[in-house]
Parts: C-alpha cells; sequence; structure tokens
C-alpha cells in the first residue's frame, strides 16, 4: 500500500521510553483529574455565549461576497484539478498528484486548516458550491427541500467518513485513478441527490469532510455566535462546549478513533501476516479489523456512558452528554499519526502537482526523538482537555456530592484510551 495512507515514523522506530511515555501519561490524568476536582466546582464554559467579536473590518472582510466567491472558486478549482488529473493523468502518486491531494492535502489538511480558521470546508466544499450554481440556473432556492428525518443526525457523515477510511485504509490499490475517481464520483453523486431533496442543509449533517472539519473547528478560536453571527475569538473550550448533542455525533467520533487506531496498528508485521494468510482474504479480513476497531471504541464509551447514568441517577442521554469530550482525544491522535506524513507527503504532492516527476519529499522538521515527543504530547494533551471538557459538563449537570463520583467511569475510559493510543505508538 502506499505510503499516503499512512503517517511516517511508526512504533517501530521512536526512541523513546515506554515506561516514562505511560508513566507521564498517567501522572498528568491522574493529576488533572484530581486538580480539577479540588479547584473546579463550577461550570466555566459558556458555549456560543461566550467570545469577544472580532473588529468590524475583519467580520466584514470575512463575510464579504468576493471573499465567499474566492473560497468557492478554489473549491471547484481544486476539485477540477484532481478529476482531471485522475481522468487524464498517469497512474501511481509518484507522477500523479490526485491521490496524495485528497489523502494528505485534504484529509490531513483540514486538520491545521479547521483549527486555525474554522469549519473551513463549508466554504470551499465544491458539492455545495455545484448545487448552489444548479439551484440558481433553476430559480430555485437551495435551502428548499424536503425536512431532514430529526433521527438522522450526523448518522450519513458517520458513514461517509467510514467509506472514505476504508477507501485509504483497506482498499486494494487506494492510491489508484481508478479507484479513487469511482468513489469521488460515488460520493458526489450521493450528496448532491441528497441536496436536491433536503436543499443545503444536508451538507451540514451529512457530508463526511464538512461535519469532519465542523467538529475540529469547535477547538479553533475562530467562533460564530448563532444569535447574531458575528466572529468572535473564544477558549476552545467554549467552542467544544458549543457541540450540539446530535444523533450520529459519537458515531462520528468513534469512527475518527476507530480508523485512527487501526491505521495504527495495521502496518504491524503479526496484522499484516494474519491478513495476507486470512482465508477470508485479504480484504474482507482488513476489512473486518477496521470494523472492529470501530466498534471497541464505540462500545467502550457506550460502557462509560452507562456506568455514569448508574452513578449520576437522572441522565436521559448519556452517550451524547459527553461525545464532545471525544473530539480532542480524537485531534490528539490525528496529529500523532499524521504529523509527519503532512509536513513530507505533503510537499512533496505540490511538487508532484508543479511539474516535478517522482521528487524526493523533504525530511520532517523534527528528530525522531522530536517527533516521539510530539505524538506521545498529542495523545496526551487530548485526552487532558477531554478530562477538563468532561469535568466541566459533570459540575453542571451533578450534584456536588455526585459530579466527581460521576466522572470515575469517564476517567477510566480515558486511561483506557491512552494506554491504547500510547501502546499502539509505542510498543
Amino acid at each position: 500500500m502506499s505510503v499516503l495512507a499512512h503517517g511516517i515514523g511508526s512504533r517501530h522506530d521512536l526512541p523513546l521510553s515506554p515506561f516514562y511515555a505511560f508513566a507521564g501519561a498517567f501522572a498528568a490524568l491522574f493529576v488533572s483529574f484530581l486538580a480539577l476536582g479540588l479547584l473546579w466546582p463550577a461550570s466555566r464554559f459558556r458555549g456560543h455565549r461566550a467570545g469577544r467579536p472580532l473588529p468590524v473590518p475583519l467580520q466584514r472582510l470575512a463575510d464579504a461576497r468576493p471573499t465567499r466567491i474566492a473560497a468557492r472558486a478554489l473549491g471547484v478549482a481544486a476539485a477540477l484539478f484532481v478529476l482531471l488529473h485522475l481522468l487524464l493523468g498517469p497512474d501511481g502518486p509518484e507522477r500523479n498528484p490526485a491521490a496524495g491531494s485528497v489523502y494528505v492535502l485534504l484529509w490531513v489538511g483540514l486538520v491545521p486548516a479547521s483549527l486555525l480558521l474554522g469549519p473551513v470546508w463549508r466554504l470551499v466544499n465544491p458539492l455545495r458550491t455545484l448545487h448552489l450554481l444548479v439551484c440558481r440556473a433553476l430559480a430555485r432556492d437551495p435551502a428548499t427541500g424536503h425536512p431532514l428525518p430529526a433521527q438522522l443526525g450526523l448518522w450519513p457523515a458517520a458513514a461517509g467518513l467510514l467509506a472514505f477510511t476504508w477507501l485509504e485504509l483497506v482498499a486494494p490499490d487506494p492510491a489508484s485513478s481508478s479507484a479513487l475517481l469511482l468513489f469521488l464520483v460515488l460520493y458526489g453523486a450521493v450528496h448532491l441527490a441528497g441536496a436536491v431533496r433536503h436543499g443545503a442543509r444536508w451538507f451540514d449533517h451529512a457530508d463526511a469532510f464538512e461535519v469532519y472539519s465542523g467538529l475540529l473547528a469547535r477547538l479553533s478560536p475562530l467562533g460564530r455566535r448563532p444569535a447574531d453571527r458575528r466572529l468572535v475569538l473564544r477558549s476552545s473550550f467554549n467552542g467544544l462546549d458549543a457541540t450540539p448533542q446530535t444523533p450520529g455525533l459519537v458515531a462520528t467520533v468513534c469512527v475518527m478513533l476507530g480508523s485512527t487506531a487501526y491505521d495504527g496498528f495495521s502496518d504491524a508485521p503479526s496484522w499484516i501476516t494474519a491478513v495476507q494468510t486470512s482465508p477470508l482474504g485479504r480484504t474482507t479480513a482488513a476489512t473486518l479489523g477496521l470494523l472492529a476497531a470501530v466498534a471497541l471504541v464505540a462500545t467502550c464509551y457506550a460502557l462509560c456512558a452507562g456506568a455514569t447514568r448508574l452513578i449520576s441517577g437522572q441522565l436521559r442521554h448519556p452517550l451524547t452528554v459527553f461525545a464532545h469530550s471525544l473530539i480532542p482525544i480524537a485531534l490528539g491522535y490525528l496529529i500523532a499519526h499524521y504529523f509527519t506524513l503532512f509536513v513530507t507527503e505533503g510537499p512533496r504532492t505540490v511538487m508532484v502537482a508543479l511539474g516535478t516527476d517522482n521528487p524526493v519529499p523533504p525530511e520532517p522538521p523534527l528528530r525522531p526523538g522530536g517527533i516521539a515527543t510530539l505524538q506521545v504530547a498529542a495523545i496526551v494533551i487530548g485526552h487532558i482537555l477531554g478530562v477538563v471538557a468532561a469535568h466541566d459538563r459533570s459540575v453542571r449537570l451533578f450534584p456536588p456530592a455526585r459530579a466527581v463520583a460521576g466522572q470515575l467511569p469517564l476517567l477510566t475510559l480515558m486511561i483506557a484510551y491512552t494506554v491504547g493510543g500510547l501502546t499502539l505508538l509505542l510498543a
């Protein structure tokens, strides 16, 4: 399989002692939990109500029609660039930038872009732009359509993310032009059909890349207040706290976590041997492995939510109430697994796009020790942010006598996820 689907600098060559990594992670989580229990007795996050408005000129620039047209044009141009290279270009990522554009610049690049600028894919989504242009040609309101079912939520986005990660991590030849073109055509057809029936709101719930970008943007310092649509500077925790408790949110985040976990162990020699020698065949065995990783993450969280409900005795929807605390954990795993991929294969993809034939990717900006430290720190900090988010929600919902006890299942879950993440990274 192409290097495009995996991070560089795997767990087999990271010069960091597992003992110190695990000990530091446990210490950080326990100290954070104890400090929060002693020093954080009441909720401090205000969700959408928080934030300092940006200066009016910046607000006008961000909302100006030329700015939005430029963003849409950029998205359409990028989509045409990829499609033309898939149709007319040579096969293989060494000479064709299409695979790198999708798997690196888009999939991985959305992480820093969304953290810095907010839900950027909503602005540049070429499918949303195409739907808008068709509606204007037909003199139809883009928002017009059948109402979305109340329980639909983010379930289509979860399915789309699972399909994309299957293509990236399981498909026999994910970097081939034919496989990538088939996926993109089917993906576009499904979502354009959904938008025709339900209007532009379909993309908010169903487009995997929009939802993926939007969830990561919850941690962005840039936000928008729903009440007056003002752009604000805010704490990332307030953006996280404002995450809607939508059906399918848990499934979407569990796909993000589980697929990254599968990526972590899919290059282990024992797993490669098991997949290649499986009587089910390589693709079927790998598919079951990916599904099992997602199911394991979801099962652990469901057990945690059930235990929290038993302790609190009053939560009606425990699965979605604390789902926002999983988003920084997913971000930590994404950084740990894909940092070196982005900083090496990203520039290489750009060089191929500019006409360089089979260029040599640049060296990572960090030495192996620095990469190991960054990866472990990303996982641990992601879990600490999750503990903080869960604690603030807990003291808001539970009586003081049960607030700390109600978090014990969540702390156990964070420890389990941390052990799993560091094991995949360092074992």
